[in-house]
């Protein structure tokens, strides 16, 4: 097979779920050489995001970028997969002649096949060739010590702002059995970290009902896997079982990721978003007097339309009074093909960053305060590597999920081993991060 004889290159944008599809695609490539230098690439796949327009316009901008390889590198082919095909391909195909072969999100074993093809001369278009991709082997692109698992595609939720169930379609869950191959194939991981669109449904097609306690359970019997941290779990589904198994299961993180997206009552409803302010507030308040030590993130959209003043002030005021560990904050994006796009009182982008730009010095002073409370104490630390611009090592406390939140910087006197956990005493701080010095290792 040609791709065989080929050094071959991807970028993966967008989300740790399409990071995972990433790494199932690259599988379809058996004995390939894989290279992490783009420039010595002469076959680039870039696995696209279509979620907001922005992430649309970095493919577009990543494609031309690699299409500059043909003449500054070795690039030969360049291969684009993922949503913006999937969703777009009518619109990008005769505009990204650039692009040697499309592919969808259901396409990725047909990937040795489009290499053929293109080697062939012919300009290929597979989007929607084929109906269903699976395999439980992977070419892993995170560092070996820590993995995503992506547990379901898809999303049953239909929120007004959001187009993954357009793109994604609707749930579709892995099953248990296939879950814990996969798991077992990633080798020995201190961290497993599930995702999905939404944790809390995972299961509801194939068994009726949602399954994530029992894929939680079933995880944890694996003995190659040390922790298991959730992310993407919607707050109207946090039942009592799931917090007790967050609670009472010693390979379950503390840490939860709960995409409130809002906090004022109308807002929320125009969103599709189920329960209230006050219900959120409860939860939060469940989950801290439940588990004291939890750690919760979450995600919030200002300048929905027609948001008001008093519905942003009720949302601060939210932020305030729940006092998350870490959150993240956007501008609404109108996006064509949601119902959001057709709603009126649309709101001026100079209010959303203004907005945006509120939550994130609220959040930032209630993180900075929580964080402070380390200083001086010993923490576990998981060791992720070494930042050589800091010249220290940099790794992530319980409270931390890879890529999203922040790190704790520290030094050694003696040997630091990627992926194994240390005991750091926290000698300072700032909004973000933690810094500190080893006391001794952790042995579990």
């Amino acid at each position: 097979m040609i791709f065989e004889q080929k050094t071959i290159g991807v970028i993966s944008l967008g989300c740790d779920k399409n990071r995972v599809d990433t790494e199932k695609m690259l599988a379809t490539l058996g004995s390939s050489k894989i290279t992490a230098d783009i420039l010595e690439a002469q076959i680039i796949i870039v696995n696209t995001c279509a979620f907001l327009e922005s992430s649309r316009q970095e493919a577009i901008e990543t494609i031309f970028e690699c299409n500059e390889y043909r003449e500054s590198g070795k690039l030969e082919k360049l291969i684009v997969t993922g949503c913006l095909p999937q969703q777009f391909i009518a619109d990008i195909f005769d505009e990204l002649v650039e692009v040697d072969a499309f592919l969808g999100i259901a396409d990725y074993n047909l990937l040795p096949d489009a290499i053929e093809e293109i080697y062939k001369g012919n300009r290929v278009n597979f989007v929607g060739k084929s109906n269903s991709f699976k395999t439980n082997e992977r070419v892993v692109t995170t560092p070996l010590h820590y993995a995503y698992l992506k547990v379901a595609d898809g999303c049953n939720n239909f929120c007004t702002y959001c187009l993954i169930p357009k793109i994604r379609g609707r749930i579709r869950s892995e099953s248990i059995e296939d879950l814990m191959k996969e798991a077992e194939n990633l080798g020995d991981l201190a961290e497993l970290i599930l995702v999905a669109q939404d944790l809390t449904k995972y299961g509801v097609d194939l068994y009726g009902e949602p399954k994530i306690v029992e894929l939680i359970r079933s995880l944890s019997s694996l003995e190659n896997v040390e922790k298991i941290r959730l992310l993407y779990c919607y707050p109207d589904m946090l039942t009592d079982e799931l917090i007790d198994e967050i609670k009472n299961n010693g390979k379950v993180i503390k840490y939860l990721d709960i995409p409130f997206q809002h906090a004022d009552d109308t807002v929320l409803k125009r969103m599709n978003r189920k329960g209230t302010g006050k219900d959120y507030l409860n939860l939060v308040a469940k989950l801290k007097r439940e588990i004291p030590s939890i750690a919760i993130r979450s995600t919030f959209i200002a300048g929905f339309p027609a948001e008001s003043e008093e519905q942003f002030e009720n949302l601060v005021d939210f932020i305030k009074k729940a006092k998350l560990t870490n959150a993240g904050f956007f501008a609404y994006s109108r996006e064509e093909g949601t119902p959001s796009y057709a709603f009126p009182n649309q709101i001026d982008e100079k209010i959303k960053q203004k907005r945006v730009k509120k939550l994130y010095s609220t959040q930032k002073r209630i993180s900075k305060k929580l964080l402070e409370n380390y200083v001086g104490k010993e923490i576990e630390v998981l060791a992720d590597g070494i930042d050589y611009d800091r010249q220290a090592f940099v790794g992530r406390a319980y409270f931390s999920a890879p890529e999203i939140d922040g790190k704790v910087y520290f030094t050694s006197n003696g040997e630091i081993n990627q992926g194994e956990r240390y005991t750091v005493k926290i000698e300072k701080t700032d909004a973000y991060d933690l810094y500190g010095g080893v006391v001794d290792e952790f042995t579990e």
